[in-house]
Formats: C-alpha cells, structure tokens, sequence
C-alpha cells in the first residue's frame, strides 16, 4: 500500500498559500446573494456560448456544462440546472466542507487512554495513513514499553484493551456498489484504518486486523492482552454516566488538514474524502453527514435543486449535482477566508494529480486547477479557470458521452481563449 503522508506535506510545502489558519473561521461572506440573482441566461457570452454548444454538438443531452465569471455570472451554460451523477467531483464539496468547519490545521488523532479502572483503549478518528509500525508502538506502549508509564495489569496478567470503532453498517454507504467494495478504492470506511483499509484489495474485516496486528506485537514481547470491540455509542453511553478522567498515553496524528484535502482532491483518495465529510459533521453515520453536509451547501447560497448528497467522494451513484451549483461553490469559497488552502489542493493542468495529463503543452498548461470524476459511464471536470480577464469557474458533467475528453478540452480552451466575451 502506498503511503501518503510523504505526499500530502511535499504538497503542503511546494503549494501552501499564505493565508492565516483559523480553525474557528465563519462560512464564507454572502456577498448580496450573487450566488443566486447571477444565475440567469441574460448574461451569456454568445461566443462562448456558441464554442461550447459546438464541443458538445450532438451529444447535448447527456451533458451539463456551467461557466462563470469573476463575479459570479453565468457566461455560458448547457442544461446548467439538470442533476446529474458527479462522480469525484462530489469531492469539491465535501472538502469546501471539511475546511471550512475544521480549518487549515486540524489533524485527525489516534490515542491509547488509560481508563480510572485501569482499562485501555485505542480511539482515531480516520488518519488515512495510520501504519502498521505506529499501530505496534501503540502497542509496546500499552505493555509499559517505550518509556512510557506502565499500564496497570501489564506484568500480572492480560491487559483489558477496548478498540473502539464503527459498527459494521457503518463501514461503506449503503448505495455503494458490492464490487466496488472489495476494490481498495472501496475499502470500508472506519475509524482505526490501517494503510486506509487497503493493500492490493480492500481489506474486508479491518478490526480483525487490527487486533491480529496488535495481538502478535504484544505475544512477541512476552505479553497479553483481552481485546474487547466496542462501538462509539457504547462508548457514549458509559462516558455520560461516569466522571471520565481518562489520561492519553500515546498520541499519532495525521498530516494536516489542508494536506489531507490535497490527497482527497488532487489524487481523488476516496477513504481521505469520506473520513472528512465525517469529521466536518461530527457524525461518521453517513446518512446523517450527508445531511449536514446539504445544509452547509444550502447555508452558502449553492443552487439547491436537484442536489442530493449521499456520500463524500462520489463513488454513491446517488449524488446528483448540477455544473451550476458546483461553479457556485467554487466562486463561493474564492471568496471564503482560506480560499487559497482549497485552490492549492486541486490538481493542476499538464503538470499534477489526475490532471497531469490534461491539455499539458497547450496555453491551459499550469492555469487550470481542477477535480476530475470518473465512473463507468461518468466524466466529470470542475476547476478554476486563470485567464487574462480573470479567473473562470467551469464545470462540465457527462453521463453517457462517447468522447468526453475531447469536449472538455474544448471548452476549457475555449473559455480561456474568449474569457473577455467579443462584442
């Protein structure tokens, strides 16, 4: 399994931008609710227009395509308003989400506590990148190894360890395909994820993994302990009824939180983008973050209908979204505190992420950052825009087009190319 954490901070160091990070920031500024009186055909570029009802020609049906300008109007538009599966460009919310509520800054954290009764327990909170390695000091901590103090029960007899995690209907999104489940890029979503639940394949049981990991450090050091899973609401339930003076004795937290959008956005890792639609919900029951998720978008003025949230990276194909409300939200958090943080964790046009490859040695090289969505079926691109005359917001959403790629090309380059619209 590949791991991430090289990744994400080489990002964070070659592209964080200079924005002050603040955990406690507001939603973005309503600026005199453009993101809704802007979304009309009056201001259409009939240049642009006429380019991008050109790329699409035939295949106009199966395709949404919105573009705004700097101030939020709509430039050019094919049936802008019609929901549509997004694939990974779901991605773009669930990470304008995650940092609006979170910050810049915040890490996801995976503890040992040591109970008042003497019990320990291993609590995360999602790190994408938990290891194998830092799973086994958790352990050799536990057996009062690594400097730290002795757990009680450690020379005398087993060592109580609760694993506390996600029930199992809780592990995958209920609409998310059986195949794609066994698939690492469908690798069921818990909270203590070793290599995010993936190695070739998706490890199926991670909490039996779990405990044979943590099992066979500790026999291997002479020691012992009685595993006991429990879920977060039994969790819950004995907090509330007792003082809980828990003391931390380990602590693991992930890379940053702009450097996690960067993995979920750029390299479109769906285990990253679920755990952070979670996290900025506090919540991990998918359905009921993906409620929250739907009024935050409705809090920020997004074009709501259509629109239904199922998951956090796309893989649900019961998202519907539509190219206006992801160009909404992408002028919407360019006006947001941490702008900057969100840009910067969006591929790049002919030179990073799954955009790589897209329109490299054309004038959009280096000038396009964007999300791109692929299911069988699905295409998708949505980004920001550099042009002379300022930035541009497209979005484009195909299902069921026969050359998708070629007609995206064709309306970016075209939206660069008649950015300031001819008279």
């Amino acid at each position: 399994m590949i791991r991430f954490r090289w990744f994400v901070l080489l990002l964070s160091a070659l592209a964080t931008p200079s924005v002050q990070a603040n955990p406690l920031l507001a939603p973005p500024p309503v600026v005199q609710r453009q993101g809704h009186t802007a979304l009309t055909t009056a201001g259409l570029c009939p240049a642009l227009q006429s380019a991008v009802q050109q790329a699409v020609g035939s295949e106009s049906k199966v395709w949404s395509i919105s573009v705004l300008d700097s101030r939020g109007g709509l430039i050019a538009d094919v049936n802008g308003a019609v929901p549509r599966i997004p694939a990974s460009n779901q991605k773009l919310i669930s990470t304008a989400f995650a940092l609006d509520r979170l910050g810049p800054d915040f890490r996801l954290k995976t503890q040992l506590l040591r109970h008042p009764d003497g019990s320990l327990e291993i609590v995360g909170e999602g790190d994408p990148d938990l290891s194998i390695a830092e799973i086994q000091k958790f352990a050799m901590v536990a057996l009062g190894r690594g400097g730290s103090q002795s757990a009680p029960g450690a020379a005398s007899g087993p060592v109580r360890l609760l694993v506390r995690e996600e029930p199992r209907r809780n592990w995958w999104p209920s609409d998310w395909d059986p195949v794609d489940r066994s698939y690492a890029y469908g690798a069921p979503i818990t909270r203590l994820a070793l290599t995010s639940n993936a190695l070739h394949m998706a490890v199926m049981d991670p909490a039996a993994r779990l405990q044979r990991i943590l099992d066979s450090t500790v026999r291997q050091q002479g020691g012992q302990f009685r595993f006991e899973l429990v879920n977060q609401a039994q969790r819950e339930a004995v907090t509330a009824r007792h003082d809980d003076s828990s003391v931390v004795l380990h602590s693991e937290d992930s890379a940053p939180m702009h450097a996690l959008l960067s993995l979920a956005n750029t390299e479109s890792h769906n285990f990253t983008a679920e755990v952070l639609m979670r996290e900025a919900a506090d919540d991990w029951d998918v359905n009921r973050a993906a409620l929250a998720t739907t009024r935050w978008l409705q809090l920020q003025g997004i074009p709501m209908r259509g629109v239904r949230v199922r998951d956090g990276s796309g893989l649900s194909r019961g998202n519907r979204l539509t190219s206006r409300s992801l160009t909404v939200l992408l002028w919407r958090m360019a006006q947001h505190p941490l702008a900057g943080y969100y840009q910067a964790s969006m591929a790049i046009a002919g030179q990073r992420g799954t955009l790589r490859r897209f329109l490299r040695g054309t004038s959009v090289q280096g000038r396009f950052w964007g999300k791109t969505g692929t299911l069988s079926g699905v295409r998708s691109i949505s980004g920001i825009l550099d042009t002379p005359d300022g930035p541009r917001y497209v979005s484009m959403i195909s299902n069921g087009s026969y050359a998708p790629n070629s007609v995206m090309a064709s309306v970016v380059q075209a939206s660069q190319r008649l950015s300031r619209c001819p008279s």
